[in-house]
């Protein structure tokens, strides 16, 4: 039986938005909700460039990419054609306008993927 971590209320979460969710290891997790208040959770890296999914465009069951305007499903998290690749998702269950993450995946989930860089990207310098 999976462990319930209370994340927010369903208002707490912008129609047609989403708020992030920390975690000890790896890359945030998205939390989306519709205009149906329909709520989705997923990893906060777009599959193609890593871009920060939690600012993209919520429509209907679909986020747009922030950097690069792919559309990745909310209930799958797969880019729609002809674009491919995955962002993890995430358990949600929503009770009396509660929100509620799987604890064990906050804790275990895509905790290996790299977090996205921001900015110009560096080089590494050996040292002398």
């Amino acid at each position: 039986m999976s462990e319930w971590k209370k994340i927010c209320l369903v208002t707490d979460i912008p129609v047609l938005g989403s708020r992030c969710v920390s975690r000890a290891k790896g890359v945030d997790v998205a939390v989306f909700r519709n205009d149906e208040d329909q709520v989705f959770a997923l990893l906060d890296r777009c599959p193609h460039k890593g871009g920060p999914l939690s600012q993209g465009i919520v429509f209907g069951t679909s986020v747009a990419c922030p950097l690069h305007n792919w559309t990745i499903g909310l209930t799958d998290g797969c880019a729609r054609a002809p674009d491919e690749g995955c962002a993890p998702k995430f358990a949600v269950k929503v009770e009396a306008g509660v929100v509620h993450l799987d604890a064990d995946e906050l804790a275990s989930h895509a905790i290996d993927l790299p977090r996205p860089l921001a900015g110009p990207l560096h080089k590494e310098t050996a040292s002398a």
